[in-house]
């Protein structure tokens, strides 16, 4: 039977909560509904939560973050040699001022972009297909390594955000076989002399259904309920999660969206997020389960790959001008930036 708790808007938390996901990969059904319920009532407060018990073994996540750093320190003629406008599926190098976010900031950061291996050609999208690798020795693999990694902890977390909304453990991840989710490698150069306001990233919510997020250092800002920024300090082996546009549209706003940003930061740092979505061409939607027949849903549907690939669109600079000149189209019924979320409800 489906939660019937009522909706539930962010909280005026001041640190994150933390839940102890071990359970979810426990074989006792009773001790998966604990950790999923936790995990429901953090995601419900706050948005952004962090996790541990995740399982995933130190040298992956220490061989991610040497390679990383051995890529990002190559000279920019390198770097852009790999530049993600030459690929077919949105992954490569992404240089400095290549994103906007609304409101017309530019991020001061630089990453890499890497999806979902597809190497058939048949039902390839404009999110997935081949990856663009670089030459680098070992570089492939060891990333590689580490997405297949994460990517198995967001099968787990998709089974516990449906246990936690009183669906069936597979409601959601039976709609992950060939996913659009993007691993982003990226890479904040420290800028001691820059003002205190430059963002390293402007605020915004994310696209998918929530991110796992491995950060090096602090810079992470995240929106609270009562509309403050709240401060997310480095906790030792856990992740950090965040509820996307698309859960909170399959939760029917049980789940918010919650805005963040990184601000300047005091040193160098590097962050690791997985976009997780569900496949391309998944109908996302409010779940029947989650009606309230006294209470319309906001919300209309949209395809997973579509609203990822629209927002995409509109801010990444090589697609803008692309879309300026005619060489692709938004899809029918496309989003505006920040169209989710805290600040989407109050608009």
């Amino acid at each position: 039977m489906a939660s019937t708790a009522p909706r539930s808007a962010h909280s005026a938390f001041t640190t994150l909560p933390l839940v102890d996901i071990s359970g979810l990969s426990s074989q006792v059904p009773e001790q998966r509904l604990a950790s999923a319920r936790a995990l429901g009532r953090a995601a419900a407060q706050a948005g952004f939560l962090y996790v541990t018990g995740h399982g995933i073994a130190p040298e992956i996540i220490d061989r991610l973050k040497r390679r990383s750093a051995e890529y990002f320190n190559q000279p920019m003629a390198v770097k852009m040699a790999d530049y993600i406008g030459l690929s077919s599926n949105h992954s490569g190098y992404v240089p400095e001022g290549e994103e906007q976010f609304a409101g017309g900031g530019i991020d001061h950061k630089e990453a890499f972009d890497v999806g979902f291996d597809y190497l058939h050609s048949e039902g390839r999208r404009p999110m997935l297909g081949a990856n663009r690798w670089p030459s680098m020795a070992g570089f492939k693999e060891d990333i590689q390594a580490y997405y297949e990694a994460v990517f198995n902890l967001s099968l787990t977390l998709f089974r516990g955000f449906a246990l936690a909304l009183g669906l069936a453990e597979d409601r959601f991840s039976r709609w992950v076989s060939t996913q659009p989710s993007q691993l982003r490698l990226i890479h904040y150069p420290c800028a001691p002399q820059a003002p205190v306001d430059r963002p390293g990233i402007g605020a915004h919510t994310d696209y998918e259904c929530f991110t796992i997020l491995l950060p090096t250092a602090p810079g992470l800002e995240v929106l609270n309920g009562a509309g403050q920024w709240i401060d997310v300090p480095l906790v030792e082996g856990a992740f950090v999660i965040n509820i996307g546009d698309m859960l909170e549209v399959l939760s029917n706003g049980r789940y918010l969206a919650t805005a963040h940003r990184v601000r300047k930061v005091a040193q160098e740092r590097y962050s690791f997020p997985l976009f997780c979505a569900c496949d391309y061409d998944t109908l996302i939607a409010p779940l029947e389960e989650t009606f309230d027949p006294e209470q319309p849903s906001p919300y209309q549907p949209l395809i997973c790959g579509e609203h990822l690939y629209a927002q995409t669109v509109q801010t990444f600079r090589y697609l803008k001008q692309r879309l300026a000149a005619g060489q692709l189209s938004l899809p029918d019924g496309a989003r505006d930036l920040s169209s989710f979320g805290r600040k989407a409800q109050e608009s």
